[in-house]
């Protein structure tokens, strides 16, 4: 399992996979990520603290994923990521949460007093019945405008069955127009009944081949395409 890398091109910055405790919804049917929670905190703290020991600061910029929300790290994990980012000079510091945490967000900001934090959301799709419906998201927000009032970058998954072109459409342009940054996830097949849709993904992969060169947009066509994960 890889938990550090360096991003260079789109956005440069470090970033590092953490685990944490059980995601606080842990039931979307598109998800087997969580298979990397755990609930032992002493095994959790030591795997996180050896890898912060590769962050060098040397683009500013921090990114810190885990399984599930940055709530659901352990506060020794926090405290040594505040730590870090004090002694390397970060100056930005990105975490992802899930939407159920929207009104704990000034929460972190405070933890993190000094260090711009920004967060990202796994909104999938803004189609809301495909998201709660299907994808069983338990992010019941209405309009991107609600998204927006808390988060910075909303992350979409394109090239699922029961997914339609119209959908994916009025998704990217919602990310390209009222955000400031979004990644954009191509479904890989995974252990859950979600199944990606190749006629889906080549006509997205043809019609949107534009946002690869989008400093805002950043593409993964694997899971793996930000140098993290297995």
């Amino acid at each position: 399992m890889d938990r550090y890398s360096k991003i260079t091109e789109k956005n440069p910055r470090e970033i590092v996979l953490l685990k944490a405790f059980p995601c606080v919804w842990g039931k979307c049917l598109f998800c087997d990520y969580i298979d990397d929670n755990s609930q032992n905190e002493e095994e959790m703290n030591k795997t996180n603290f050896e890898v912060l020991e590769n962050i060098t600061g040397e683009f500013g910029v921090l990114e810190v994923i885990n399984s599930g929300s940055c709530f659901e790290i352990p506060k020794k994990t926090l405290e040594k990521i505040r730590e870090i980012v004090l002694e390397k000079n970060i100056k930005t510091l990105w975490f992802e949460s899930h939407w159920c945490y929207k009104n704990r967000l000034e929460e972190m900001k405070e933890f993190f007093k000094g260090i711009e934090v920004k967060f990202k959301i796994g909104v999938e799709t803004f189609d809301n019945e495909f998201r709660n419906g299907y994808l069983n998201k338990c992010a019941n927000f209405k309009t991107y405008e609600d998204v927006r009032k808390y988060f910075n970058s909303p992350c979409l998954l394109v090239g699922m069955k029961g997914q339609t072109k119209e959908m994916i459409k009025r998704d990217i342009e919602i990310v390209e127009n009222y955000f400031e940054r979004g990644t954009i996830n191509v479904f890989v097949n995974n252990t859950t009944p979600v199944k990606r849709d190749e006629e889906l993904v080549k006509w997205y992969c043809e019609t949107f081949k534009y946002l690869d060169d989008n400093p805002n947009i950043e593409v993964l066509y694997n899971n793996t395409d930000f140098g993290v994960g297995d």
